[in-house]
């Protein structure tokens, strides 16, 4: 996964250390040298994620974080901070300021490069939401952009996963002071039952279970479509922090070391909830005002209209990443046969499938819209050209390779598309541009005998050396 990583520290060498780490994993890394400079960047260079040192002259770390964190625009960028403190009001004051974890040197490269992934994930998330509410914003359907340092912390519902009763005390005390409403299991098995049955804001998860893997917990509820976006907090022995790497990696949001520090745990607690409560505001706010505006009433998909401004601050957006974007044209074949010889409410039940399946096969910030009759888009962000060529075909199949299930005779039918693609670099663009680019691909695919992949600069694709590709969702 690429992203940009901005490195803050006074000391020269520390710097160059952490940009060889980083550099050496493929990441894009931007470096400053002292308070001032680390807000600029953050202003004009679109970090996906800030290494930030506690100790400079002038402007700590503390207060670069504070004053990130007060700015709207920029306050949901994920904050590491690195540091030689090891007292833990340090460490409080860190999260307490914003940031979103506090790692003492000599750095554990393995909790390093987890967390670095972790939160880049989980930002890629938050970006998609922010700019489809700036898009909302731009038409006119919601208010002004809204902050993740503003949101309530209070009577938050927690689920605490562990089997010894005087850790479960502890947490439950601690979170007292917030008015968090905290239920306990004792099991994996308890906690899924009740993480089915009740809506959480937080897990907290033991990873020393006595009797089971607390890891293998986490990964059950991320693969759970109900949990899949539930926060988790691990709680873990020093000794853990391979465990620990790969339960970020699978999809835990933070943890906490034994013996745990109450301010610590709190302030840990609270910055998970801060977050998902955002992005659920996100969310809700920006489906209610857009649903009927911007939406195809048949698919329930996005419309030409949103469309055209969401793209264009895609286009922008690339300009300042440096990503690539991928676009998709993607055409139902002979779907004006279906509505002639079956009528307009089969082929309504061929669209309203047609779109579930391409939704379906794509990741949570992938972006689908029908534009036209049977026309529709794929709009595919930070994605590498080999990716796009196997999601096209991947899309392709699912229409071509299962038939239709619809009110015919014969029960189905027997559907095709024709994907036309281009891949956008982050240079100036506009929405009109790209959508031509794609659209003369897709007429070769029509031309070349349809249910087949045009890519601009290659050609149609080989079906066969995408056929085994295994879908990846990225969530």
């Amino acid at each position: 996964m690429s992203a940009r990583v901005l490195v803050v520290d006074d000391i020269l060498p520390n710097v160059k250390l952490l940009e060889a780490k980083l550099s050496s994993e493929y990441y894009d890394v931007l470096t400053a040298t002292n308070g001032e400079e680390a807000l600029e960047k953050a202003e004009n260079e679109s970090p996906d994620i800030i290494l930030l040192d506690v100790m400079m002259p002038g402007m700590d770390g503390f207060e670069v974080c504070r004053r990130i964190k007060a700015n709207p625009d920029i306050a949901h960028i994920p904050i590491v901070m690195v540091t030689a403190l090891t007292d833990a009001e340090d460490k409080v004051r860190g999260l307490e300021s914003g940031a979103d974890d506090f790692l003492s040197k000599p750095i554990n490269d393995t909790a390093l490069m987890a967390r670095v992934r972790s939160l880049v994930r989980l930002k890629m998330s938050l970006d998609e939401w922010r700019i489809r509410e700036n898009t909302a914003n731009q038409l006119g359907v919601v208010g002004e952009a809204s902050n993740v340092m503003t949101e309530p912390v209070e009577g938050a519902r927690v689920l605490v996963v562990e089997d010894k009763d005087f850790e479960n005390k502890k947490v439950k005390e601690t979170l007292a002071q917030d008015h968090d409403i905290v239920m306990s299991a004792e099991s994996g098995a308890k906690a899924i039952e009740l993480a089915s049955a009740h809506d959480f804001d937080l897990m907290i998860v033991s990873l020393n279970l006595d009797e089971e893997d607390g890891l293998r917990l986490c990964s059950h509820l991320k693969s759970n479509e109900k949990t899949r976006g539930l926060p988790i907090l691990m709680i873990g022995e020093i000794d853990d922090m391979s465990r620990i790497a790969h339960g970020l990696e699978i999809g835990a949001h933070d943890y906490i070391l034994r013996p745990v520090d109450r301010n610590e745990l709190i302030a840990r607690v609270r910055t998970q909830i801060r977050r998902k409560r955002f992005q659920e505001r996100l969310r809700s706010t920006y489906e209610i005002s857009l649903s009927m505006a911007l939406t195809d009433p048949l698919t329930g998909l996005y419309n030409r209209r949103y469309l055209e401004v969401h793209m264009q601050k895609l286009l922008q957006k690339n300009q300042t990443s440096k990503k690539s974007l991928g676009v998709l044209l993607i055409d139902i074949d002979h779907f004006k046969q279906v509505n002639d010889t079956h009528g307009h409410a089969v082929g309504d039940e061929v669209l309203k499938i047609f779109a579930e399946r391409l939704t379906a096969n794509l990741r949570s910030f992938d972006l689908v819209a029908r534009i036209g009759g049977e026309e529709f888009i794929v709009i595919l962000p930070d994605v590498s050209e080999q990716r796009a060529y196997m999601v096209a075909e991947r899309l392709r199949c699912s229409i071509s390779e299962v038939p239709v299930p619809c009110g015919v005779p014969e029960g189905t039918l027997n559907i095709t598309t024709s994907v036309g693609g281009a891949i956008i670099d982050h240079g100036e663009h506009t929405t009109e541009e790209v959508m031509e680019r794609a659209d003369k691909c897709l007429y070769q695919a029509k031309e070349g005998g349809r249910n087949c992949t045009v890519f601009e600069g290659v050609g149609k694709l080989d079906p066969a050396q995408y056929k085994s590709e295994e879908r990846q969702v990225i969530e």
